[in-house]
């Protein structure tokens, strides 16, 4: 697919518009469906989603639909940029319209509450097991990227053929893509991630200093390996892209929603104060539950997200959860971090590239 595609970008949020943007400056003929009619009138009348990038110009060339079976008729590729609680409900309204070949490729970054599944099983669920599915996960904020700032991102599906055909259709002078077939690993590390980040955000609202921060990143890079690896990822992957640089990113950056609901709530907030003024729920807020639910049936410490859920659930406040997060006995860093990160032999054939 090196020549310019017919692209259905479902989802007008924050990230599925950025997308959109990318897409449609890569010289491909994109479409955006948008749940909101505001959304769809500000792009095709002014060539800006003012609900969710004000004062952002998008590519003039960039169309918006509120009838999904409009926007993705005759798509040779479907990008799913919906909340994960919403992914099964979308997808039952393109059952029947999207061709069985052609690729959907997700960016959500959740974990379903009733499954326990991920985008990519959802969507399966939904449209069949011979549908294509991919991910696209990176350290990739939303509004960088929309404002023209260099990043970088994994393109992975079970089929490294399809990812090597697509890479091009989103590659560009500012955004590069690399392959992996590590289809778990990939959106494990983007659900983790998150809950990672609200930590890290609680950690920055205390003033805890860029070491103790630091430490929690790391820490949460062996605990991202840790579950994703027992939950049948690779643990390479989470060297790369998918998993540290989106660790890194999400953790430190202001810009993510992650990292500034953790801030409000070392300020002593609830969640619901946080998330009716910012009419929007972080998505490490919605996944905590449900990714410890996966920990507890592979018997996989998380201490990091433990933490989380007891302040997310008020049983304490940021300052108490870390206090009693604090290891109490010795530790040998290189004996547990060789268990996450067994140096490997042979082909490395999904690590990122």
């Amino acid at each position: 697919m090196s020549e310019p595609v017919k692209v259905a970008v479902v989802g007008g949020g924050s990230w599925g518009t950025a997308m959109a943007a990318l897409l449609t400056e890569r010289g491909n003929q994109v479409t955006m469906w948008a749940l909101e009619p505001e959304v769809v009138e500000s792009v095709n009348r002014r060539n800006e989603n003012r609900l969710f990038h004000p004062d952002v110009p998008l590519p003039p060339a960039l169309r918006a639909g509120i009838d999904i079976e409009e926007v993705v008729d005759g798509a040779r590729l479907v990008v799913m940029a919906v909340p994960t609680q919403f992914t099964r409900g979308v997808a039952g309204q393109l059952r029947g319209v999207v061709a069985q070949d052609v690729p959907l490729v997700s960016l959500s970054k959740g974990i379903e509450a009733e499954t326990l599944y991920r985008p990519t099983e959802i969507i399966g669920d939904v449209l069949g097991p011979d549908q294509p599915v991919g991910v696209l996960s990176g350290p990739n904020l939303a509004r960088e990227i929309v404002r023209g700032q260099p990043a970088a991102t994994v393109l992975a599906f079970r089929d490294l053929d399809l990812a090597h055909r697509l890479q091009p259709v989103f590659s560009g002078p500012r955004f590069d893509v690399y392959t992996n077939d590590d289809v778990i690993g990939c959106e494990f590390g983007g659900s983790i991630k998150n809950v990672i980040a609200v930590a890290a955000g609680m950690a920055a609202g205390l003033d805890r200093g860029h070491n103790s921060i630091a430490a929690l990143v790391c820490r949460g890079l062996v605990e991202m390996a840790s579950l994703g690896t027992a939950l049948g990822a690779r643990s390479e992957t989470f060297l790369g892209l998918a998993g540290q640089g989106d660790l890194v990113a999400t953790c430190l950056s202001e810009d993510s929603r992650n990292h500034h609901f953790g801030r409000e709530l070392a300020k002593g907030r609830s969640v619901e104060e946080i998330s009716h003024e910012t009419n929007m729920v972080a998505e490490g807020v919605k996944s905590v539950d449900n990714l410890l639910s996966l920990a507890r049936r592979v018997g996989v410490d998380t201490p990091l997200m433990n933490l989380v859920e007891e302040v997310v659930a008020g049983r304490s406040t940021p300052a108490e959860a870390f206090e009693r997060g604090r290891p109490t006995e010795s530790r040998h860093e290189l004996h547990e971090l060789i268990q996450q990160y067994p140096a490997t032999t042979g082909s490395q054939d999904g690590a990122d590239r």
